[in-house]
């Protein structure tokens, strides 16, 4: 037992090594991508489609009075002229806003880094061009009233007088590549901001080639600039980071929207947090009370409040004809932007494919003013990493003790718990855990392991039909290689019948034969024998000479177990009496059998010693089998089985024979024979059955001369063997009574 002990936990131990190795197998794909080292791009997408569905799923839309856009429309563009205005009307807009209507800061979704086209610059070269140009005298005279009020026409410096001591923040744009005929820098850029911290060198900025800023006129006048360009948009196109800064040559330049929000608070600090632990990270960035977490990039994620619409819109048409709602635009933060297709400021966001370029500004200045940004922790990939491990042991211990079925159902709830937990974090506290990496690798790590387990499986499965080919039906064979039948080879106790058969006076008919003429007559009788037991669902378990041992419910678990023994022992006893005559016509003698069959519970597996196994059965109910056959001869009988498998087999009538204590046991037991199924028993044979059942009940009792007369009108009417053997055992107590405490058991001695 120590020996095979080893052996199984040997195998056990393997057999978890082997499903370890299984589920750490897409490891080396996932955790590079976890790390950060190897991202996959297939496992990306899936992480930024949970996002996406995260923001969807809790977006509150309501619309924040706090930040307005004045849109450049298509309504404006069809009132006032088509895009670029005259700067001189683009001073009446700033001189309305903050005059009219009281607004607390501007910033301009557009950059203007050209002089304006419609200036007294571009007048009188135009002048000089014209027809005039023949009239020289009043081309003069017209050149030279132009030219003194220049002053007052100078559109540019009409922009740059308005923004004066003003909380106005122009735009700007950095570009990530310059073309080769493509100037580097257009415009002048703003001052950069002042960072007193060498650490903010070691931050990953983002880090453009060149720009397209503002004229130096304007930019000198203006209050301060951002850029409103996206650098970091995703490899599926769509925008959900925006950098607060970036740095170009060594210097940190703001984002509109951080220069808006910083505007619109005066006096806000602003502060870098870096890890406490890792100096060379920056977590945080401050202004005020608000803070807002960012990636290694010094990026946010945009925190869409909803849909296009989640501020209110006001017409730049409407602003400058003063039609404009005041109590819009009153205290409010304005931003500048155009919503009109032709001025191309449309991008992809989680919330919308056609978003407007404006309001993903406006929802980071919102973000500022309240510190509500959603936040990807530090630890992330240490998290990401942790949650793949424990997916990997899981699947590695969980799947394989499942059934195919159900180890699908626990990897669909495996998948969705990474999911469940991003989605509460994200709810409760608008914190980013990773999901698509965790849900991608168990779907690929239980599908492995179905997959080895189905060809494991299988190929169990054949091997188990090779082994239990040579004692079970074809057809149970063929279930076992479909693997439409649950089979082990391990021991276990099971609710079954044994069967026993054997020939009578086999030694004195092995005598008259010749050796090859003995093993032509047994091949003779066992194959039909076989192909009996076989055709009823039987399992042969071994041939001991001329005797057949049998089972019922093993390897296939069978409800009918009993019932099928029963009928299988029939049809045995109808074989050997068809085989007579072809017997005789060989000169072989005629063969008779017995057959002992018991029901109960038995233990059954491949048992033998390290030089030979075989699937058999052992047990009480085994032993007990072999007796009731040997109880045959005694008895005149062919066919004896136990008190279990005649009440498991009801369906079948049955003569009871006798209460007997065999060699070895204690407790006596009642035995049958069976005479044939009830549905077609002869009435004859009931009747034989029930009062040979009444001389029993009179034998029992003491009631020697009953039990001698109904004896005998049964012997006249079908002489039987074991009338006689009844009436000798009654002549025998009523001259020697057995005494008041008989128990009507008849004690065998021999086997």
């Amino acid at each position: 037992m120590g020996a095979d002990a080893a052996v199984s936990g040997r195998a056990r131990w393997w057999r978890v090594a082997v499903r370890l190795g299984i589920s750490v197998l897409p490891l080396l794909l996932f955790l590079p991508h976890a790390l950060g080292t190897r991202p996959i791009e297939g496992l990306t997408r899936i992480e930024n489609y949970l996002y996406d569905t995260r923001v969807r799923a809790t977006l509150t839309r309501a619309v924040d009075p706090r930040i307005v856009i004045v849109d450049l429309d298509e309504a404006s563009l069809n009132r006032v002229g088509q895009w670029p205005w005259p700067r001189g009307r683009i001073a009446t807009l700033i001189n309305r806003l903050f005059d009219d209507y009281g607004i607390r800061a501007l910033g301009f979704d557009v950059v203007f880094p050209e002089p304006d086209g419609t200036g007294p610059s571009a007048l009188l070269e135009l002048l000089r061009q014209s027809a005039l140009a023949g009239q020289p005298e009043l081309l003069s005279e017209l050149l030279r009233k132009l030219e003194g009020n220049a002053a007052s026409l100078d559109g540019d410096q009409a922009l740059a007088g308005e923004l004066i001591a003003r909380d106005v923040a122009l735009g700007f744009v950095f570009k990530r590549r310059v073309g080769p005929d493509e100037p580097a820098r257009i415009g002048g850029l703003p001052p950069h901001f002042q960072v007193n911290d060498p650490r903010i060198a070691a931050v990953s900025w983002v880090r453009p080639a060149g720009f397209t800023a503002n004229l130096a006129s304007l930019q000198a006048s203006a209050a301060t600039a951002g850029f409103f360009d996206t650098p970091l948009v995703d490899g599926d196109g769509i925008v959900r980071r925006g950098p607060l800064f970036q740095q170009y040559e060594g210097q940190l330049y703001e984002s509109l929207a951080f220069a808006v929000a910083r505007l619109a608070q005066p006096g806000a600090e602003v502060r870098f947090i870096f890890d406490a632990r890792r100096p060379d990270v920056l977590t945080h960035v401050e202004l005020g009370d608000a803070r807002a977490p960012v990636d290694r990039n010094g990026a946010v994620l945009i925190p869409f409040r909803g849909p296009v619409g989640s501020f209110p819109y006001v017409s730049a048409a409407d602003v400058l004809e003063g039609k404009a709602p005041e109590d819009t635009l009153r205290d409010a933060i304005v931003l500048i932007g155009t919503s009109a297709p032709g001025l191309l400021d449309i991008r992809p966001t989680p919330v919308g494919r056609e978003y407007i370029g404006v309001e993903t500004h406006a929802n980071v200045v919102a973000g500022l003013l309240d510190g509500s940004f959603p936040y990807r922790p530090d630890r992330a990939a240490a998290l990401e990493t942790a949650g793949l491990l424990a997916l990997a042991l899981l699947t590695a211990l969980l799947v394989p003790t499942l059934s195919p079925l159900a180890g699908l159902g626990l990897g669909l709830l495996l998948a969705a718990l990474p999911v469940a937990v991003a989605f509460v974090t994200w709810l409760r506290a608008g914190i980013v855990l990773p999901a698509g990496s965790l849900v991608a690798y168990t779907a690929a790590a239980v599908l492995l392991q179905l997959t080895y387990g189905y060809f494991a499986e299988t190929r169990r499965k054949r091997r188990l039909s090779r082994l239990f080919s040579q004692y079970v039906p074809p057809e149970v064979v063929s279930d076992l290689d479909a693997g439409e039948a649950e089979v082990s080879l391990e021991g276990e106790t099971r609710d079954m019948s044994v069967l026993f058969s054997d020939v009578r006076g086999f030694t004195s008919i092995s005598e008259g034969l010749s050796a090859r003429e003995l093993t032509r007559l047994m091949n003779e009788f066992l194959t039909p024998i076989t192909a009996v037991i076989q055709q009823h669902k039987g399992t042969i378990d071994k041939y001991m000479g001329d005797a057949v041992m049998a089972f019922w419910g093993a390897p296939l678990k069978d409800n009918r177990h009993a019932a099928n023994a029963v009928t299988a022992a029939l049809a045995m006893v109808d074989t050997m009496r068809a085989l007579h005559g072809e017997f005789r016509a060989r000169g072989w003698p005629e063969l008779q059998i017995g057959v002992g069959i018991a029901t109960g519970e038995m233990n059954v597996g491949n048992m033998g010693s390290a030089f030979r196994m075989a699937y058999t059965v052992l047990g009480d109910t085994v032993n007990l089998g072999s007796r009731l056959e040997g109880l045959t001869k005694q008895y005149g009988v062919d066919i004896i089985v136990s008190a279990g498998t005649a009440a498991a087999a009801p369906e079948f009538l049955f003569r009871e024979l006798d209460l007997v204590r065999v060699k070895g046991k204690q407790e006596p037991i009642a035995i049958f024979e069976p005479i044939g199924r009830l549905a077609v028993a002869e009435v004859a044979h009931r009747s034989r059955a029930e009062a040979f059942a009444k001389v029993l009940e009179h034998y029992r009792r003491q009631e020697w001369d009953l039990a001698r007369t109904q004896l005998t009108a049964l012997q006249a009417e079908e002489p039987q063997s074991l009338y006689a053997m009844y009436r000798e055992r009654i002549d025998h107590f009523a001259s020697h009574p057995p005494g008041p405490g008989w128990d009507g058991v008849f004690e065998f001695q021999t086997k």
